[in-house]
């Protein structure tokens, strides 16, 4: 098995850029009340492809 380096991390990066937006992390006030602490969400939804995976 070969172990992802941090030059493969910075790589596949590089090569998402322009295609992959930085999306924002949603305070849930609802879910934090039922959880007893702060609950955030990651709105990978408004991605451009409106997925959280991009293919």
């Amino acid at each position: 098995m070969t172990l992802l380096t941090i030059d493969d991390i910075l790589a596949a990066r590089e090569r998402q850029r322009g295609s992959v937006i930085i999306t924002p992390l949603l305070h849930s006030a609802s879910f934090s009340r039922m959880a007893s602490r702060n609950v955030w969400l990651k709105a990978e939804n408004l991605q451009r492809t409106g997925s959280f995976k991009i293919r």
